[in-house]
């Protein structure tokens, strides 16, 4: 004859519910070790009574079973938070590249390419962003050439104050020395003169082309201060040379 089937409900007769906890404890640990043993399987079992008392049992060691489920437990927590990670990162580089894409599309158009299948409205569009862009670059342009003539206006200015300062300076310092009561002459205006000397002093007389002067009528020539014709003409036969009262020859004929 079998046994009737339990209600599985509290038991509420206190001898009743601890002799029921013992044998189903027996069994229970009974059970894991033929089951760790059988299937080659790591397994715990914990217990705790309801005055408190642990009972346990561990085919492998409570402490290393207990740190390989927290692993376990701490992987199995952290994988739906990295799969979620991962699927939103995705859908964030789809959206990135779809606004590449559609950036380059943009510029293509601004630069004339690419225009198959734009409607007319769209080429307004493009057309006006352009005259915009090109009225920018424009004033752009001319903001900084005004920037330019100002910065050269104020280099300008600067060397200017910078030449009139050194002026005064000038002017200062020539301040410091006294005017000179006769000036120097310079070499041009007296070279002349001692060349002029020195041909003298030397006895150097310009030769006249296609007649030579001897030496001692040279010397005459110049004591009495007459020209190389003279002195020819004195030369020629039938002239005669007399001597006036001051000494100087005179020629007759």
């Amino acid at each position: 004859m079998g046994r009737g089937k339990i209600e599985i409900k509290r038991i509420e007769n206190a001898n009743s519910r601890q002799v029921t906890f013992s044998k189903r404890r027996a069994g229970l640990l009974k059970k894991a070790q033929e089951l760790a043993i059988l299937c080659d399987a790591e397994v715990a079992v914990i217990i705790f009574s309801n005055t408190g008392k642990l009972f346990e049992f561990s085919s492998a060691g409570m402490r290393r079973t207990l740190s390989r489920y927290n692993k376990c437990l701490d992987s199995m927590e952290t994988s739906p938070v990295e799969y979620k990670a991962e699927k939103q990162e995705s859908k964030e580089l789809d959206v990135l590249k779809d606004e590449v894409a559609r950036l380059q599309m943009k510029q293509l158009r601004l630069l004339g390419k690419d225009l198959t299948g734009v409607g007319l409205k769209e080429l307004q569009h493009i057309e006006q962003q352009l005259s915009e862009g090109l009225l920018a670059v424009k004033e752009k342009k001319e903001q900084l050439l005004m920037d330019q003539l100002e910065q050269s206006r104020l280099k300008e200015q600067r060397a200017m104050l910078e030449n009139e300062t050194l002026r005064k300076q000038v002017e200062e310092l020539r301040g410091f020395f006294p005017p000179a009561e006769r000036p120097v002459p310079s070499y041009r205006e007296y070279y002349p003169t001692e060349r002029k000397n020195s041909r003298a002093n030397h006895g150097v007389v310009s030769p006249d082309p296609g007649c030579e002067i001897e030496k001692e009528d040279s010397d005459t020539t110049l004591q009495l201060g007459l020209s190389t014709e003279i002195y020819r003409k004195m030369k020629e036969p039938g002239r005669e040379t007399h001597s006036n009262d001051s000494g100087n020859q005179m020629d007759f004929l």
